[in-house]
C-alpha cells in the first residue's frame, strides 16, 4: 500500500485559487527537515520542492476564486483535494493496488481510505512533502497575478488581507475573476 500525504494552500487569502497538493514516496526515498511549509524558508521550500517534483509521485490541482465563491472555502478546499488524489491515482494506475490517504487537519474529502490527521503536516514527512507542493505553486501564482495586477502588491503578501492590500482594494477595487467576492473584507467593501 502506498501512502499519500495530501494538504492545501490558500485557504485565508482573499485572492486567488485554493491549491491542494499531494504527494506519495516511492520506496525508500528519505528527505530530512521536511515540515509544515509556512515554517521554512522560501529558499528552503524551493529545495526541497525541487527534490519532490525530481523524485516522488506528486500532483497538484485548484479550485479557482469562483467555485469557493459559489460553494464556500471548505468545500472548494475539498473539491481540489479529491481533484488532486484523482490526478494522482490517474498517473499511478496499474503501479500500486491500494493508497492510503493521509490529510492535513480535521476532515476528508470524498475519496476513499482517508484519514485525517490534525497538525498532519508536522508530524507525517508526506503531508509536509503536499504542503511545500501546494504552497510553492501557490505562491508562484501570486508572483504572476503581482505581475498582472502590481499595484496591490501580491508577491509580497500571497494575497492575505495585510493592511497593504486592504489599501489597494479600497484604492483600485476587487479584480474579477480573482478575489473572492464572498469573504468579508470584499463584500464589506462593495457594500460600502
Amino acid at each position: 500500500m502506498l501512502v499519500v500525504g495530501v494538504d492545501e494552500a490558500g485557504r485565508g487569502p482573499l485572492v486567488g485559487n485554493v491549491v491542494a497538493g499531494v504527494v506519495a514516496f516511492p520506496v525508500g526515498f528519505k528527505i530530512d527537515g521536511l515540515t509544515d511549509s509556512k515554517k521554512l524558508s522560501e529558499k528552503k521550500r524551493e529545495d526541497f520542492y525541487s527534490q519532490i517534483i525530481n523524485e516522488c509521485y506528486w500532483a497538484f490541482a485548484q479550485s479557482s476564486s469562483q467555485e469557493i465563491d459559489q460553494i464556500n472555502i471548505l468545500e472548494a478546499t475539498m473539491l481540489a483535494m479529491k481533484r488532486a488524489v484523482e490526478d494522482l491515482q490517474s498517473q499511478l494506475k496499474n503501479k500500486h493496488e491500494a493508497l492510503k490517504i493521509l490529510v492535513d487537519g480535521n476532515r476528508c474529502p470524498d475519496i476513499q481510505n482517508c484519514h485525517a490527521i490534525i497538525k498532519g503536516d508536522l508530524i507525517e514527512p508526506v503531508i509536509s512533502a503536499a504542503s511545500i507542493i501546494a504552497k510553492v505553486t501557490r505562491d508562484r501564482q501570486m508572483i504572476e497575478l503581482d505581475q498582472a495586477y502590481p499595484e496591490y502588491g501580491f508577491k509580497r503578501h500571497k494575497g492575505y488581507g495585510t493592511k497593504e492590500h486592504l489599501e489597494a482594494l479600497s484604492n483600485y477595487g476587487p479584480i474579477q475573476g480573482q478575489h473572492r467576492f464572498t469573504f468579508a473584507p470584499i463584500k464589506k467593501l462593495i457594500r460600502a
